[in-house]
């Protein structure tokens, strides 16, 4: 499986607090089948400034370590991006990451306020070259008043992913129902671990997978836990 949202590298946002727990965490990745994993620290304005140099230096030293420590897991680069002005001139400045250097980024909305404008600002950085990943909306406060917002914003172009704990019922009834509607109205992408920690947000994904192919098919859970994040990572042009 490969996770495209994990806040792996270690003392950067609210993820892994130490080089340790990094470890720790990689460690139980690599046990649940987890082989790729794209760093994805916040990216919101004055509250978490990271920038793409230091997020690339910082990926190569957890690299590094994790070689040492023979922990098989291939790190990628990423951010997990506040909706904010100019992203798509921050782009092409260089001053945050895509996902691997492609034309996917993970693109995160406010949690409690649904923005006016937010799908044609979707639709302004798409125009750009640049494709939003809608992260974990199943867990937004006002998916239930908005629900159209998040299908507007994939038939914009958008991708949509979904915390791998939500499907699962780890964050409540209320957010696997939305996970669950989700998928089965057919508008899911991608399932990520959004994992913060080893112990109550930790990167486990086979769980999600075994439940989707348990409510689906085979062929879905693949489909969300490989398929798309290789043609993502790989830069494929999934409008066709």
């Amino acid at each position: 499986m490969i996770d495209l949202h994990a806040h792996l590298l270690p003392g950067i946002d609210d993820g892994a607090d130490t080089i340790e727990t990094a470890l720790k965490m990689a460690r139980i990745a690599v046990d649940d089948g987890i082989t790729h994993m794209a760093c994805t620290p916040h990216v919101t304005p004055g509250v978490y400034d990271n920038t793409k140099p230091d997020i690339l230096k910082r990926i190569a030293a957890l690299q590094q370590r994790l070689d040492e420590e023979a922990i098989n897991l291939w790190l990628l680069a990423g951010a997990d991006i506040h909706v904010a002005p100019h992203l798509d001139e921050r782009f092409r400045r260089g001053e945050i990451p895509t996902l691997n250097e492609t034309r996917y980024f993970l693109f995160e909305p406010p949690h409690h306020v649904r923005l006016p404008g937010l799908v044609q600002f979707a639709g302004v950085l798409i125009r750009a070259g640049y494709y939003p990943i809608v992260t974990h909306p199943e867990r937004l406060s006002w998916i239930e008043q908005h629900y159209q917002t998040v299908l507007d914003l994939k038939k914009a172009g958008c991708l949509i992913q979904l915390t791998a704990g939500a499907v699962t019922g780890r964050f409540g009834s209320r957010v696997k129902y939305w996970s669950e509607r989700m998928l089965d109205e057919g508008i899911v992408d991608v399932i990520a671990t959004d994992a913060h920690d080893p112990r109550r947000r930790p990167p486990i994904m086979s769980e999600a997978r075994d439940a989707i192919a348990a409510r689906h098919d085979d062929e879905l859970a693949l489909k969300v836990t490989e398929g798309m994040p290789l043609k993502i990572l790989a830069d494929k042009d999934l409008a066709a």
